[in-house]
């Protein structure tokens, strides 16, 4: 699983990696039953205080997402699905950033969207349950 933060973005560092988590089920690079990593190891590689992952995990926990098993763990939920409207959300959240880079480095909403097109028929666009069930990272 990789949890990447954004320091530009306004959200508590804590909500970042809870919505990363949930992105890594709609992806599908998590999948129920699998470990996280400790709040240890998940903190020293964001370099953030334990006490940041430690409270996104239990936000995690308050959602049902992940269970813990004392002395081994944080996994994810066995009925942890993303539904519809996760993948809706993460999809306008990616539409969003893309715009604003867009808009940043001077591309019109046209053009991007034309862009992306012929990017995706270049890079062979995944069809049928690949698009459905998100790139595996």
């Amino acid at each position: 699983m990789v949890v990447t933060l954004d320091p530009k973005d306004g959200r508590p560092l804590y909500l970042q990696i809870v919505d990363e988590v949930r992105r890594a089920l709609v992806v599908g690079s998590l999948r129920p039953e699998d470990p996280l990593p400790s709040v240890r190891e998940l903190a020293a590689q964001l370099v953030v205080n334990p006490r940041t992952v430690s409270q996104a995990y239990g936000e995690l926990e308050r959602q049902g997402v992940v269970y813990v098993r004392r002395g081994q763990g944080t996994f994810v939920s066995a009925d942890a699905q993303p539904d519809r409207k996760e993948r809706r959300a993460l999809s306008r959240e990616v539409a969003r950033r893309a715009l604003r880079e867009a808009w940043r480095n001077g591309v019109g909403m046209e053009e991007l969207v034309k862009s992306i097109r012929e990017v995706a028929q270049e890079e062979g666009e995944p069809s049928g349950d690949a698009a459905e069930q998100g790139v595996k990272e």
